[in-house]
């Protein structure tokens, strides 16, 4: 009876060594191999679907031919946990192999752009990002965000940009006959590759809605200013200098110009109307006639003159006022402040000569 039960109990250690080596013997050639269908074959991942079901839908598919060495190639590699929700496309040759790699690695069809908008870029820049990309053209998107430096109210030739003024209340004061500069909140964004200049410009001003917080607001109105003005100042101190310590000190020197009426005398001003940066701008060019220019015109200009970020637009609502009259920015980009006139006439010399 004792020999008998250990023959059988041999016999099952032989069937399983057997069954062991025909699975690894027969899991070795199907991991080598391939898988051949006519033309291109889209595949999708769903959020939450584990590896049990990817791989049966594989299988299911006709893109592998065994969902039960899909699972145990993607546990031997510890994939098991790995495979991106997305579309893929398979064609031509592959084995069981080279899907688990595509999957595990998210090589899957794109129907996205990453998009960087910096601090300070305008219109101008994003319109020629975007069409770059391939997603519009620049005259669809400044059909719906307007055009740089177009005063809507004189300029009849340029269609009047989308009012979404009814979405977002922080636009209530924003003039009817200016575009949406300033309001597109630099950020690294991600737009469908098919999103429309609608889509893109509500996503931007989403963003500057959550970024402008109630306490921001709350401060804009008890110091009797419009969201507005705070932005078109924002958008100077973006342009002028790198910190926003420096921000808040030129902040001050700015609001103070406008108190007792001196003009800004802004260079970014006149890099935004000229479209050119320059470490000195000459006498005809603060003499440019532009409602832009500052060293003509009292005052904020007509509207921002980019996007800024979150650093110039808190610098724009709580400034550091200072004895400080004068400022400009070193090669290195340090700014430079000085208290009288002469003293910002040496500093120039200095450091600009």
């Amino acid at each position: 009876m004792f020999r008998f039960a250990s023959l059988i109990l041999a016999a099952i250690i032989l069937l399983i060594c057997a069954v062991s080596v025909f699975f690894l013997w027969d899991y070795k050639q199907a991991l080598r191999n391939t898988i051949e269908t006519a033309g291109e074959q889209i595949f999708s991942i769903e959020q939450g679907q584990g590896l049990k079901e990817i791989a049966l839908n594989l299988q299911k598919s006709g893109i592998i031919s065994s969902a039960l060495y899909f699972q145990a190639y993607s546990w031997q590699k510890g994939w098991q946990g790995a495979y991106q929700a997305g579309e893929y496309i398979f064609n031509g040759k592959r084995t069981i192999k080279d899907v688990a790699y595509m999957i595990a690695s998210g090589e899957g069809i794109n129907r996205e752009y990453k998009v960087l908008i910096k601090e300070g870029e305008d219109l101008a820049d994003l319109a020629k990002k975007f069409a770059e990309l391939g997603m519009f053209s620049e005259e669809d998107f400044f059909a719906a965000a307007g055009y740089p430096k177009a005063d809507y109210g004189t300029a009849q030739n340029y269609p009047q940009p989308k009012d979404y003024s009814q979405k977002y209340s922080f636009l209530d004061d924003k003039p009817k006959h200016v575009s949406y500069e300033g309001y597109l909140f630099p950020d690294t964004y991600r737009f469908f590759k098919d999103s429309t200049p609608d889509g893109v410009i509500l996503k931007m001003l989403d963003n500057f809605n959550q970024k402008l917080g109630k306490e921001m607001r709350a401060e804009i109105a008890g110091e009797g200013k419009s969201i507005y003005e705070i932005i078109t100042m924002a958008s100077l101190l973006e342009k002028e200098v790198r910190t926003e310590e420096d921000m808040k000190v030129v902040s001050g020197i700015f609001w103070d110009r406008i108190k007792i009426g001196q003009p800004l005398q802004s260079c970014a001003t006149l890099a935004y109307i000229l479209g050119e940066m320059k470490a000195q701008y000459s006498l005809e060019d603060t003499n440019i006639d532009s409602s832009y220019n500052t060293y003509r015109n009292k005052g904020l200009p007509p509207g921002p003159i980019g996007n800024p970020g979150l650093k110039a637009i808190r610098a724009a609502i709580y400034p550091t006022y200072t004895d400080y009259n004068y400022f400009l920015s070193a090669p290195d980009g340090t700014t430079v402040f000085a208290k009288t006139f002469e003293e910002h006439v040496r500093n120039k010399d200095k450091y600009l000569e």
